[in-house]
């Protein structure tokens, strides 16, 4: 699960920082809000990602998900963005499950 979780983690921290240039330049959002958004949910992935050793990394994924969503109502399209990574990220906890419990036999 580290793995899928951490590449899901890594794509979205890449999109996250590149949120704050768009939401400033095309939605004229003020540029504090922006880079607080936008990069600190670009941090709050790659924290996410190297907690994916222990439970509380999962959680802090699950919310950084619905955090991405919701950074929609600065940058629409992140609505669809952030559910595209919800998609990934229950993929890939199930998937990794899944795997996991083929190779334990």
């Amino acid at each position: 699960m580290r793995r899928l979780g951490s590449s899901v983690l890594g794509m979205e921290a890449i999109v996250a920082g590149l949120v704050t240039p768009v939401a400033i330049a095309v939605n004229g959002v003020r540029p504090s809000l922006a880079v607080t958004a936008g990069i600190g949910l670009a941090v709050l992935c790659v924290v996410a990602a190297g907690l994916l050793k222990k439970p509380i990394g999962y959680v802090l994924g699950t919310l950084v998900q619905v955090i991405a969503i919701a950074t929609g109502f600065l940058v629409p399209a992140m609505f669809f963005l952030g559910a595209i990574f919800l998609a990934l990220w229950i993929t890939a906890i199930f998937v990794a499950r899944r795997v996991e419990g083929v190779t334990s036999r």
